[in-house]
């Protein structure tokens, strides 16, 4: 975003607004806000404020408010192999029945780290992030198999990690 064109739309408070489905609806300053955090989430607050055209503790409050309201995290994002874990997978798995309560029990999981409820092949799509095939294969076997209501499992070993990235911006 360039600051000319940011600066120039509204800095109206109504970023809080809901949408019809509940969710907040955002204006361009909070987008154009979490385009700068998504680029580097270090970024200073004041040099937030100078590219979106608000103060520093404008941009400190709607930061705070993006993050109570679950519209953001800002976290550091590691490469799995450096910090020990060697094994990752995507597992397509079909359920019978509910959904939910399989999902929720695959959420709870600490090697889980996405769940996707899809249209298709599969009625779930989790990644799991795993120190080795062993833990893969206890974790698959002896942890996702065994939910009620888990029909059958296909698992996709990672064999390389090309690109992982989170810059997919407010488009």
């Amino acid at each position: 975003m360039h600051s000319e064109s940011v600066a120039s739309r509204s800095a109206d408070p109504r970023d809080s607004r809901e949408s019809r489905n509940g969710s907040p609806q955002l204006d361009t300053v909070s987008l154009a806000i979490i385009e700068q955090l998504q680029q580097d989430g270090r970024r200073p607050y004041a040099a937030i404020g100078k590219a979106v055209g608000l103060s520093e503790a404008a941009v400190r409050q709607r930061v705070q408010k993006l993050l109570d309201q679950g519209v953001m995290q800002i976290v550091a994002v590691t490469d799995p192999l450096t910090v020990g874990f060697r094994r990752q997978a995507m597992v397509g798995i079909n359920v019978e029945g509910d959904l939910e309560p399989v999902a929720d029990a695959l959420t709870a999981m600490s090697e889980v780290e996405y769940v996707v409820m899809t249209a298709g092949s599969f009625d779930l799509l989790v990644e799991v992030v795993c120190e080795d095939d062993d833990h893969l294969l206890d974790v698959i076997n002896k942890r996702i198999r065994v939910l009620p209501g888990v029909r059958s499992t296909e698992s996709f070993v990672y064999l390389k990690l090309k690109k992982q990235t989170y810059m997919w911006g407010t488009r």
